[in-house]
Order: structure tokens, then sequence, then C-alpha cells
């Protein structure tokens, strides 16, 4: 009953911020913000990050983090562009190790990045298909193709997060790793999956990037990480693993979007938004902390587990 308390408190303030965010925009840049355009715009960007998030929020839940989402999202979108103009890509893997999954990630980041390097020679590529620009750039009744890929995605996401035994067993393990191992659970197994299915995000959220851009260049979307991070965090999931869930997380990344349209509106540099978005994820860390202190302290008094 606590536990359904607290989930109901953390999703109404996330509703508040984000109604707060929409209605201090709409007052202060209403000709500008109230527009089919600016929707628009809004519905075409929030997938690309919104699926990065995704893939950071699965890492987190196991009580991990994927730094190299972006590294992976660049060599996947590089592997797409070379195909797509006729090009041959040779083939990559990496598995993720359950006990050096810090070292594994950085590792990764690097090599992808590398990778993607060596490939392209630091060149962009460009000119694809027209019917592959519509996965970025078409729209179906008006609305985005990629926030149609989007809404599917975290549909999918959740379905597979609250109703299946993989998505029990991954919160399981986030929570609580000893006790996942002795009822049974198989950790590496989890984590091996876990990660695949974030670098199937991660490689998504890249061909929708490309097919909007019409061009791949290492370093794409780099600007990308701090924001998922803060999105996952911002979203109520607990980087030490084993709470979060996608109705927080699409919360979060709208009220990350609404304050990035009101800042490119502005005409913010980025790297004003970069520091807006560190401050932004101190604070909510700093937040998350002492509210995790006081929701301690009620349990303790209520001798609630």
């Amino acid at each position: 009953m606590f536990n359904q308390y607290l989930k109901h408190s953390r999703t109404t303030i996330l509703f508040v911020m984000m109604l707060g965010a929409f209605i201090i925009m709409s007052i202060f840049l209403p000709g500008k913000f109230l527009t089919l355009s600016n929707f628009q715009s809004i519905a075409s960007q929030i997938p690309e990050f919104g699926l990065l998030a995704i893939a950071i929020m699965l890492a987190m839940l196991t009580g991990g983090i994927d730094l190299s989402i972006i590294s992976t999202a660049n060599l996947a979108g590089v592997g797409a562009a070379l195909m797509l103009t006729k090009y041959s890509l040779p083939q990559f893997g990496v598995y993720e190790e359950s006990y050096l999954i810090f070292l594994a990630i950085v590792s990764a980041m690097s090599i992808f990045s590398g990778i993607a390097i060596v490939i392209t020679k630091g060149y962009g590529i460009q000119g694809f298909p027209e019917k592959f620009l519509f996965i970025g750039s078409g729209t179906i009744l008006a609305i985005p193709m990629p926030m149609v890929i989007f809404i599917f995605c975290i549909l999918l996401m959740s379905l597979i997060l609250n109703r299946t035994s993989f998505g029990f067993n991954l919160y399981m393990l986030g929570s609580n790793p000893v006790a996942a191992r002795f009822s049974g659970i198989n950790n590496r197994g989890i984590l091996v999956r876990t990660y695949i299915l974030s670098g199937l995000c991660s490689g998504l959220a890249s061909i929708i990037m490309i097919s909007r851009v019409n061009s791949i260049r290492p370093g794409y979307g780099s600007a990308y990480l701090l924001q998922a991070i803060l999105v996952c965090v911002l979203g109520g999931v607990d980087p030490s693993g084993g709470y979060g869930n996608i109705s927080g997380l699409v919360m979060g990344i709208i009220v990350l979007q609404i304050l990035q349209s009101g800042f490119n509106i502005l005409s913010f540099s980025p790297f004003f938004k970069n520091v807006v978005w560190g401050l932004m994820l101190i604070l909510v860390m700093i937040l998350n902390f002492y509210s995790s202190r006081y929701t301690h302290k009620i349990r303790k008094r209520l001798n609630v587990d």
C-alpha cells in the first residue's frame, strides 16, 4: 500500500511538472510555441532521444548504466548508411559481462566510436533512398512517422516490462541481485538480454535520426547522452536499480522536450542548454537523494519492508 502511494505521488509530481512547463511556455511564447509546426517539430524530435532514454532506463533498472548508447547508435547508423548506399559492412558484435559491466561499457563506447570513424574515415555519408527518408520525415494523418514508431515502441516496452517474466526478473535483479540469484533467476542471462534490448533501441534511434537528416557522421547525437540520463532520473528511474516505469519516462521526455523547444525558439546556444541540463540533473539527483532518505525514515517508522 505504501509502495502504491509512493508510486502515485511521483507520477503526480511528474504530471504537475509537465503541465507547468507547458503552461509557462504557452504564456510567455504563445505565438511561437502554440503552433502546429512547433508541435510537429517536438513530435519529430522526441523519438530520437526518447528511444535512447529507454535504452538507458533498461540498464538502470538492473542497477547499471549504458554509456555506450551513442556510440552504438552511431555504429548502427554507419552500418545502415553503408548498406543503403551500396557498400558492404563488416559484422561486429559485443556481449556484456555481468561482473565487469562498467568497464565493458566504457570499452564498448570507445570501440564502437573507433569502428565508426575507421569505416567512414571521419567523413559523413549521405544520399539515402526517398523511401528510407519517409521513416524520419514522413507523416501519417499529420503525425510525424518517428512519433508513430515511438508510440509503438513505448507500448511494446511497457508490455515487456509489466507483463512478461523477463520484465519481472529484470526488476527483481535490479532490486536485489542476491535474492534474484537464490530465487532461480539467471542474472547473467537477464543482463545479456537487457543490454541487447538496449542496443536495439539505440540502433532504432539511429535509423530515425539518419533518415530525418539524410546523412550520418560519427559523433551524431552526442548531446543526447546527458539528456537521456536526465530524462530517466527526471522520470523516476532509480539509478541504483529496481524502480522505474515507462509512463514516468514519457512524462520526463515531454517535460524536457517542452523546455528544449522553448530554448530553440529563444535561440539559446547549445553550450547554455548543456549547462541547464547538467544543473537539472544534479538538482533532480539531490532531490531524489533526500526523498529516498525521507521515504526510508517513513518505512522504518511504519515497519514496511
